[in-house]
């Protein structure tokens, strides 16, 4: 592990608690290893936010910008959204 630098922070009671609790529980040894691991899946998220819009979000935006005729307006996205909603709650019944 790299070196480690000290940090002060101030948290609400309801996160305090929280982290209390999970210390208490054995779930963590410390409390710093519950921040830390709180910073490793924000770290996570962050990384498949930046993967989705890498490959998904600007590829889409990329060939939509090339044939703008790919494109719904929003009357039939709205009628698209109720026929699919409207299936789902039939196939629940």
């Amino acid at each position: 592990m790299s070196s480690l630098e000290k940090r002060t922070i101030s948290l609400p009671g309801e996160q305090a608690a929280y982290i209390d609790a999970k210390v208490a529980a054995g779930d963590y040894a410390s409390v710093s290893e519950v921040v830390r691991a709180g910073l490793r899946a924000l770290k996570e998220r962050d990384e498949a936010v930046e993967r989705w819009l890498r490959d998904e979000v600007a590829p889409t935006f990329d060939a939509m910008v090339a044939d703008p005729s790919r494109a719904m307006d929003g009357t039939e996205i709205a009628a698209r959204l109720k026929a699919h909603h409207s299936k789902r709650l039939k196939d629940r019944r």
